[in-house]
């Protein structure tokens, strides 16, 4: 006897893979698609992991938004579509057909359900209108844009690659958005270019690819030094609102490594005066000098051991980009790949990221670029500053491999009544000394130990030690603080 009569169940397995394959794709949601097949979604899970090891293919990529299909599943939407529509139609009982007598046709015949019904809107049509190009023409058109010298063209087609619509569309790879954003760095690109590509993407949602791309871009255009060519320990990306009316206590947290000879570079986004400027304010206050250019951070870093460096410093292009925000009113892509630029190759980064969906992905994004050191940390403002007083998980690779460290809470000090000093005033009496905060300086303690274990490379079982160590910092930060560093000298010029 045949074998695969002798195994049916192997067989239908296959075809429940298949159908639960296309909710999948149609719904863009593991929850979804249980729902629409009437499971739980655990279940719907469970085949999606076994769909995977029948293609050996991830199938789906993670998304800041949904899942959004590989390339390899987008390929078989369309004969997925057909077969779960066929298996719907062949379901449900056919009305036997009824033969015509002369002209006449039994009225009955109208209302007869149709062989296939229509596919959802969600989903690619598995009949194509008159006229309409297939998957495979679109496919050869834009393959002919990606050849093109002209450089408009080829951004159209990474717009097109990303926004086609459902069926035509798939994430860029991490080439294909290193070669769009490259165009745009150059100023290359139609402004309506730019909105679009950013947009769409934004919209749909960055992979890792894609993000790792988009730095890869930005770090060319940079001229971005290359690892190991700079003397620099930590890289601490600071991108806060300009709306934010809280302290920045780690600035304090990263001289206070600095001090203790670590090398830090801070960089973050400045510029236009007024609430732009508070942590180029803040910075000057406390002796952290601020560079013009991101050669002359280096150089600071090198006499000084620490120096931040404005957004508009590193590049005019990537100023405008940020400024963006204000035409959107919402978040970019731009904003995600800054945290991981990373000018002057630190071996270690630590930053943080406000949306927890973002902090996967940015950990899986520093993967792909050959980051060995990372900690994301979560928060209320994209800059790495510990809290605390709230339950925290920290994402991390260290030493290349990639763990999470859950941080509990601990207790919350009385809070201070008004001191009728201005804020930056109570600020920088913290780090002199004239103002006691057990509150604040339990943020810097955490902020320096988080930082001092990212350098480290270290697991998780050496944040205890860092803690004591930071803590040691703080008590000795006036003893030994340089004269160059010291609030009350003046910043050398640079």
């Amino acid at each position: 006897m045949d074998s695969a009569l002798q195994e049916p169940g192997p067989k239908l397995g296959r075809l429940r893979l298949l159908l639960a394959l296309d909710a999948l794709l149609v719904e863009g949601s593991v929850n979804r698609a249980a729902e629409r097949l009437g499971m739980s979604a655990p279940a719907m899970s469970r085949l999606l992991g076994q769909i995977r090891d029948v293609y050996d293919d991830p199938i789906f990529i993670r998304s800041s938004r949904r899942l959004i299909p590989t390339p390899f599943a987008e390929s078989m939407r369309q004969r997925l579509r057909a077969l779960a529509a066929e298996a719907e139609a062949l379901s449900r009982p056919q009305e036997r057909e009824k033969p015509m007598v002369g002209a006449a046709m039994d009225p009955a015949d109208w209302a007869r359900p149709p062989m296939v019904e229509a596919a959802p809107l969600a989903a690619r049509r598995s009949i194509l209108l008159e006229g309409e190009p297939s998957p495979e023409a679109f496919a050869r058109k834009l393959a002919s844009f990606g050849t093109s010298e002209d450089t408009r063209r080829r951004l159209a087609k990474h717009i097109a690659t990303l926004g086609a619509g459902i069926g035509h569309s798939r994430p860029l790879t991490a080439d294909e958005a290193e070669d769009a954003f490259s165009i745009i760095l150059d100023g290359e690109a139609d402004p309506v270019q730019i909105g679009a590509l950013l947009s769409v993407m934004n919209f749909r949602g960055e992979t890792a690819a894609e993000l790792a791309g988009l730095v890869r871009a930005a770090r060319a255009h940079l001229q971005a030094a290359r690892p190991g060519a700079m003397s620099v320990d930590l890289d601490w990306p600071s991108y806060i609102s300009p709306k934010s009316r809280r302290m920045p206590w780690f600035l304090q947290a990263a001289l206070l490594l600095a001090q203790a000879g670590h090398r830090i570079l801070l960089h973050g986004l400045d510029g236009g005066g007024g609430t732009r400027a508070k942590l180029a304010s803040a910075a000057a206050a406390i002796g952290i000098p601020v560079s013009a250019t991101t050669a002359s951070a280096a150089e600071t870093i090198a006499r000084q051991g620490i120096a931040y460096l404005p957004v508009a410093a590193m590049s005019s292009q990537l100023h405008r980009l940020h400024m963006l925000y204000g035409l959107f009113e919402t978040r970019s892509p731009v904003n995600s790949l800054m945290p991981l630029l990373n000018p002057l190759a630190a071996p270690a980064i630590m930053m943080g990221v406000v949306r927890p969906a973002y902090r996967e992905l940015h950990c899986d994004a520093g993967a792909l670029l050959g980051y060995g050191n990372l900690t994301v940390m979560g928060g209320s403002r994209d800059a790495a500053e510990a809290t605390p007083f709230r339950s925290s998980t920290l994402l991390r690779r260290a030493g290349g491999r990639t763990e999470t460290l859950f941080l509990p809470a601990s207790p919350e000090p009385m809070a201070y009544p008004p001191t009728g000093m201005t804020s930056i005033e109570y600020w920088r009496g913290v780090w002199d000394g004239t103002v006691d905060d057990e509150r604040a300086t339990a943020i810097i303690g955490s902020t320096a130990a988080i930082a001092l274990l990212t350098m480290s490379g270290a697991g998780a079982d050496r944040l205890d030690a860092c803690l004591i160590a930071a803590r040691g910092l703080w008590e000795r930060r006036r003893k030994d603080l340089p004269e160059r560093l010291h609030p009350g000298s003046k910043t050398p010029a640079h």
